[in-house]
């Protein structure tokens, strides 16, 4: 159980191939009628346009992981590794989804999902092998410190969700908190039942069973799961709200899909859902506490049924998943079961933080179209030169939500267009209205008038800490 390189040999054109994995028609840009997709599970809206700027052939770094490329990365990974599962369509023939549907299972495309895949995923993941802090010590070093990771995760679930919890608009950030969700809990169940295929029971007799057990709890809570999205006035069909996605919440699961595929990475796989486990068990009784405050009457029980970890008992998994590998591979399988576990760590904890400054600059809008009209006189009075893009754009059209790599304001000259940041949130802005895009916080937005005229000036962190 050597070390897996995360990309074998450097394609010779990695954005071409992106970019024609990407031409295919589910990706194809949003339209109005798209911002809640209930009825097409197959529509994977990524701003395709965009590729033809953006570097997929250089690794991001861990202060970049959040930038647009990451955010169309992960759209695009997480329909790789979705190349292969089952989606039944909305209709038959006839119905939009049909088409969608034929072009997703395509011949063509899988192909193409397997070589893009192979990008993405260096682009994506490769800053997390600088991420790790070495661990001596074998089976028992990792047990140790997985139970350390448990105690401190109880003591801080997470400053999401703080933040959800002292939001002015509670029901907007449990329902923007509750969309991330979809994007992690049923793609971590198809990740384990990835892992329960294959032949393996003299290597490893235990672990069929113990993913079944994981598997069978999420199948038995799956009620519920479509009760509490329901309760929320949400819709539970996949991918409903894939616009509303924060690339961070695509990422955990995505991580969890890729070293699942990979069995060459079975110990990052056991690593990485012993995390996955960790984590749902710290958060649950706060989200359930979160969703109870926001929606009257909501069915929370697939949080107070989640399966609870001890001290103890994280252990015992912990044990049962490494005993066989250690015996058979020596120390490395625990090494490579660390790796997964810190490199799941750490894009859980960089989900929390992006979603956590999600919630708060969606809460605090006011304030950010106040400090708009402070910049936009600053620079103005001031003379000040700033880099700027100008957009003329015809009624309904729409932008797919998107992340900008820097600041930015918004300021319509003519016209009226819809700005939104959140499900169901359509935020009206007319003629002089102005706000303030932090870096790397999604968004999109539609015009409403017959055109609209409106500009984007590049706002600089110096130029940001005057107001």
């Amino acid at each position: 159980m050597s070390p897996v390189s995360r990309i074998k040999s450097a394609p010779d054109d990695p954005n071409g191939i992106v970019r024609r994995y990407a031409a295919n028609a589910p990706f194809r840009s949003a339209t109005a009628e798209e911002l809640v997709n209930e009825d097409n599970p197959f529509r994977r809206p990524v701003r395709p346009h965009d590729l033809g700027f953006l570097d997929y052939g250089t690794p991001l770094t861990a202060d970049r992981a959040l930038r647009l490329s990451a955010l169309l990365g992960h759209r695009m990974l997480r329909t790789v590794h979705d190349a292969d599962l089952l989606f039944v369509p909305a209709g038959g023939d006839g119905h939009p989804s049909s088409d969608d549907a034929e072009a997703f299972r395509s011949l063509d495309n899988r192909v193409l999902a397997l070589q893009a895949g192979q990008v993405l995923e260096n682009h994506l993941f490769h800053w997390l092998d600088g991420e790790r802090t070495p661990l001596e010590g074998g089976a028992e070093a990792v047990t140790r410190h997985v139970q350390d990771v448990l105690e401190e995760r109880r003591a801080r679930p997470g400053r999401a969700l703080d933040v959800a919890r002292s939001s002015r608009h509670r029901a907007d950030a449990a329902t923007f908190a509750l969309t991330q969700l979809t994007a992690a809990r049923p793609a971590v169940q198809s990740a384990v039942g990835r892992g329960l295929l294959g032949d393996y029971g003299t290597a490893h007799p235990a672990l069929r069973g113990l993913l079944l057990d994981d598997l069978r709890d999420r199948a038995d809570r799956e009620a519920h799961y479509r009760a509490l999205l329901t309760g929320a006035g949400l819709s539970a069909e996949p991918y409903a709200y894939w616009q509303f996605l924060l690339g961070s919440s695509l990422g955990g699961a995505n991580h969890l899909h890729s070293v699942s595929r990979d069995h060459a990475r079975i110990g990052e796989f056991l690593g990485a859902w012993v995390h996955h486990r960790l984590d749902e068990a710290v958060t649950a009784a706060a989200y359930a506490e979160i969703f109870q405050e926001a929606f009257t009457g909501v069915d929370t029980a697939y949080f107070t049924r989640t399966p609870q970890l001890t001290g103890e008992a994280v252990a015992e998994l912990t044990g049962s998943l490494l005993g066989p590998l250690v015996e058979r591979f020596g120390d490395e399988a625990a090494r490579s079961f660390h790796h997964g576990f810190e490199d799941a760590r750490r894009l859980a904890s960089l989900g929390d933080e992006d979603l956590a400054v999600q919630l708060d600059w969606a809460d605090r809008l006011d304030e950010y179209k106040i400090k708009a009209e402070k910049l936009d006189a600053l620079i103005s009075e001031s003379g000040i030169e700033v880099d700027l893009e100008t957009f003329v754009e015809s009624h309904e059209e729409t932008s797919t939500t998107h992340v900008h790599d820097d600041h930015r304001l918004v300021v319509v000259e003519v016209g009226q267009m819809h700005f939104w940041n959140n499900v169901g949130q359509m935020i009206p802005m007319d003629e002089g209205d102005k706000l303030l895009i932090p870096a790397e916080r999604l968004h999109g937005s539609m015009v409403r008038s017959g055109t609209c005229t409106y500009h984007q000036p590049v706002i600089s962190d110096e130029l940001l800490s005057q107001v």
